[in-house]
């Protein structure tokens, strides 16, 4: 991931998906098919249709008329408020976590699932958010027998790691299978 508006958008997109109740699989399907309106200003640009089209193709069908409307309005507000720029929304929370993610649960169809996606995996690039786990990570932490404190969860690798780490302990919470693999190894 780059630090540059195409890629945040990219993922803020795919945090809001995967923050609904619908599989994983689905919602980066969605991802994928809505990258071609990879910024704010192409997500406003793009015809409510086409937005539903583009869910619609990434097998997104369940929620694909309310969403297009919030991905069309959370552009927007993205336009409005930061010039289509996450990074100026990272500045005004000037490292502020929880700051950072009232302001991302300000988009529609983002709510703290969706801001805790975000702040995850944006951590690779911005560092000031390290360590982040939120619950579904610290769940999985658990599961393995890992410290559930952050600051020594995050011990265990390199600050460029965490976000690797954190998403890989999502999956272990996720998918049972793994986590008694991963336990009976060890």
């Amino acid at each position: 991931m780059a630090n540059k508006p195409a890629p945040l958008y990219r993922l803020l997109v795919l945090s809001m998906l995967m923050s609904t109740r619908i599989k994983a699989e689905l919602a980066v399907s969605a991802a994928r098919e809505l990258a071609e309106f990879g910024t704010p200003q192409k997500m406003c640009d793009a015809t409510w249709q086409q937005r539903v089209d583009a869910l619609d193709r990434g097998h997104y069908a369940r929620y694909d008329e309310s969403t297009s409307t919030a991905l069309g309005k959370g552009a927007q507000l993205l336009i409005d408020r930061y010039h289509g720029d996450l990074r100026r929304m990272r500045a005004k929370a000037d490292g502020d976590i929880d700051l950072l993610q009232e302001r991302l649960t300000e988009l529609p169809r983002l709510g703290p699932v969706g801001a805790d996606i975000f702040c995850r995996e944006v951590q690779l690039v911005w560092p000031e958010l390290r360590p982040f786990f939120d619950k579904k990570a610290l769940a999985g932490a658990e599961k393995l027998g890992l410290p559930t404190d952050p600051d020594r969860l995050a011990g265990f690798v390199e600050g460029h790691e965490l976000a690797r780490l954190a998403a890989a302990l999502v999956r272990a919470t996720l998918d049972r299978s793994l986590a008694a693999e991963i336990t009976k190894a060890a």
